[in-house]
């Protein structure tokens, strides 16, 4: 999974492209729980990219987005917000893979 690596990054992906971004840090214990199974979601889901978001890195953004809760997915469509999945929750792939397909 690619790493985000400024806001107009951020701005260019969700608006020229179907993509997710998903929130996380390097401290949070229910990432690194779904981390491994990240590569199998992308490859099931393959008609969105995917892009890692460090929220420590991109804390102003998460708060401008109110990404309060990691892990967190966000899902933009040519500039609009198709679906969020964010809470303070540990996701099941199951969970994650039910949410895309409801986008």
């Amino acid at each position: 999974m690619e790493q985000l690596k400024s806001v107009e990054e951020f701005n260019t992906l969700k608006d020229n492209s179907k993509v997710v971004f998903m929130f996380s840090a390097d401290w949070c214990g229910d990432c690194r729980f779904i981390e491994p199974l990240m590569p199998e979601i992308e490859q099931e889901n393959d008609d969105f990219k995917f892009i890692h978001v460090d929220r420590d890195e991109f804390i102003d953004l998460c708060a401008e987005l109110a990404i309060f809760g990691i892990p967190s997915f966000l899902a933009y469509e040519e500039g609009e917000e198709i679906g969020r999945f964010v809470s303070k929750d540990r996701k099941t792939k199951e969970e994650i893979n039910d949410f895309l397909a409801a986008l």
